[in-house]
């Protein structure tokens, strides 16, 4: 959408340990990166530290820049800019005008937001969405998706959802909120709870019967073979994340009807997450009278395996008479959804989104 746009935004990927600088032309990166020690404990010095390095990296590009945009960890009042009581920055607890402090500053419009919406914002916009579009129309499908649902799996579950290029907010800044929806296996827990890191590490503990703390990436090697564990346990700890990231899926699939891509590091082990997913959407629940349904009126195809991904571009329509003449009408007599791991990768996405946020409010200002 704006890989012709001239404008340049100064944009950062703000994390508990390291603030990452960069800037944007064309959704293309124009400087390298600038990595500067995060400092959560002390505001005027954190303040001090993300002054200097929009400052750094503005001296590196050419021509001035319209707008700083970025993500930044919640919970938050992102439409004024403001940051609340966050867990990994104390020093901005109480609430702190993160936005407004930039604008003084540099004389810039400030956008901020988190880095879920803004991953399903440029994977909408630049990433998954327009790539499994055009791939329909290489098909020769006449079907064009128009809605995205982006979510992440790492340390914790993130979100977002597009609208025919539009963020979903909400009248509070609260939609898109997955981590917090129930848990498939307790409904009083929050999905997260079973959907990130520390999840997978449970799992495997648990049915491994090791104390044993070890990463995913070790995890993910058991299951492959290429080190020494329970492999089993290993294979059922990621079966598991991805059967009950299905549950949340499903349940946000009749809300927002559209494709799924996923990102976040616990996604690198998607051929053990994605046949689970596939397999809860396309479950069935039961009505009161105990007849069964399809959980989504939608089939959801694994787009990362190509025979699915073959299935899902062919469209499934017949023709039917038009009652009383001699007419007939196409009829998309099957429904179908895609469910993708982020080709972008999760910090480029989040880089675009920031990017295209900030264009596209400038565009509306104007």
């Amino acid at each position: 959408m704006f890989d012709k746009d001239p404008r340049t935004v100064l944009t950062l990927d703000a994390g508990g340990t390291n603030l990452v600088f960069s800037a944007i032309r064309e959704n293309t990166e124009v400087t390298p990166p600038l990595t500067l020690p995060a400092d959560t404990q002390d505001l005027k010095n954190c303040l001090n530290t993300i002054v200097s390095g929009f400052e750094q990296v503005k001296k590196r590009i050419e021509g001035e820049p319209v707008a700083i945009s970025f993500a930044f960890p919640g919970p938050a009042d992102y439409e004024n800019g403001i940051i609340g009581d966050l867990p990994n920055f104390p020093c901005f607890r109480g609430g702190v005008a993160l936005g407004p402090f930039l604008k003084m500053k540099f004389g810039l419009p400030v956008f901020i937001n988190n880095d879920g919406h803004l991953f399903a914002y440029g994977e909408a916009l630049a990433g998954a969405l327009p790539q499994i579009n055009r791939e329909l129309k290489e098909s020769g499908s006449r079907r064009q998706f128009k809605n995205l649902i982006a979510v992440t799996i790492g340390t914790g579950f993130g979100g977002g959802i597009v609208i025919n290029n539009r963020l979903l907010f909400g009248d509070n800044g609260s939609a898109a909120n997955l981590w917090s929806m129930a848990n498939k296996r307790d409904g009083s827990q929050i999905a997260e709870a079973g959907i990130s890191v520390r999840a997978v590490q449970k799992e495997y503990a648990q049915q491994s019967g090791t104390k044993v703390s070890l990463s995913p990436r070790e995890i993910f090697e058991i299951a492959e073979g290429s080190r020494t564990g329970d492999q089993l346990a290993a294979i059922n700890a990621f079966n598991e994340l991805g059967t009950m990231a299905g549950f949340t899926l499903a349940e946000t699939l009749n809300v927002a009807d559209g494709l799924v891509v996923i990102g976040g590091g616990i996604a690198n082990a998607h051929k053990y997450l994605l046949p689970a997913i596939i397999a809860e959407i396309n479950g069935r629940r039961t009505l009161i009278d105990g007849e069964q349904v399809p959980c989504l009126p939608a089939q959801a195809y694994n787009l990362m395996d190509q025979e699915q991904k073959n299935e899902f571009l062919i469209d499934a329509a017949k023709k039917i008479m038009i009652p009383g003449s001699e007419k007939s009408i196409e009829y998309a007599c099957g429904k179908k959804t895609g469910i993708v791991i982020s080709s972008l990768g999760t910090s480029r996405a989040v880089a675009l989104g920031a990017y295209a946020f900030a264009l596209t409010k400038l565009d509306i200002n104007n």
